[in-house]
């Protein structure tokens, strides 16, 4: 449901009852500003994040051995040329 700042204002007890069922979206000059959600719903959305937060660090977690691995061989490999170039030089 969308309404504006103004219609909200006025009927404020009649919205927050709403926002129990549904998200009120809150708007002002035609803009979307604010949205008004049940406590049950705003808990649901942060249970959400935390879970998405939690695999994000288990993805980099399971992607660091090889990244760590692909430096290594990044440093092993120019410390070889370098070693190459010097002998070239002499």
């Amino acid at each position: 449901m969308r309404v504006s700042s103004g219609d909200f204002i006025r009927k404020f007890g009649t919205y927050t009852d709403s926002a129990l069922s549904e998200p009120i979206i809150i708007t002002k000059n035609g803009r979307e500003r604010l949205v008004l959600l049940s406590m049950d719903e705003y808990n649901t959305l942060l249970h959400l994040r935390d879970l998405h937060e939690d695999s994000q660090e288990a993805v980099s977690r399971r992607s660091q051995p090889a990244a760590d691995a692909a430096r290594r061989e990044s440093t092993r490999k120019l410390g070889t040329a370098g070693t190459r170039r010097k002998a070239q030089r002499r």
